[in-house]
């Protein structure tokens, strides 16, 4: 069974994270670093090499709606990423609502030793795992709703 990675975009970053072959969890993988938001080249080439890696056959990209469901400025530009994603990849790309992912992120690694910088470089990571996991979740509820 293939598997399904979930990135969380950011203007500098890319998360990753990729689920386990069942599809009932999700593991940080890696953050990818880029020196300007649109220099993207490097950044997909890289997620070509994960995606030939773990045998992945879907994405899923955190979509940063405002808390009113309205689309702003970083939306736009996940949408943007997620086209370039499809024709890059030719991979189903899904756009998931990741409202306070970041938010909870940050709220888990405050549970933890870590210092500033040290979070600062896991947080984007534990945000991809997090939209990930909420996707699989979803999924394995479905499965429980069609028994």
């Amino acid at each position: 069974m293939n598997r399904i990675m979930g990135l969380d975009y950011g203007s500098v970053t890319v998360g990753v994270a990729i689920s386990d072959a069942l599809l009932l969890t999700a593991q940080g993988t890696e953050v990818i670093h880029r020196k300007q938001e649109n220099k993207l080249r490097q950044t997909l080439a890289r997620i070509e090499e994960l995606i030939a890696k773990y045998g992945v056959d879907k994405i899923i990209l955190g979509y940063p709606k405002h808390l009113n469901n309205t689309i702003g400025e970083r939306a736009v530009k996940s949408e943007e990423f997620a086209e370039k994603l499809r024709q890059r990849t030719g991979l189903e790309v899904i756009l998931w609502d990741e409202r306070l992912t970041t938010v909870a992120a940050h709220q888990v690694l405050s549970q933890t030793r870590l210092n500033y910088e040290e979070k600062a470089k896991v947080v984007d990571k534990l945000a991809a795992v997090l939209i990930l996991q909420g996707y699989l979740d979803m999924l394995s509820f479905q499965k429980k709703e069609e028994i």
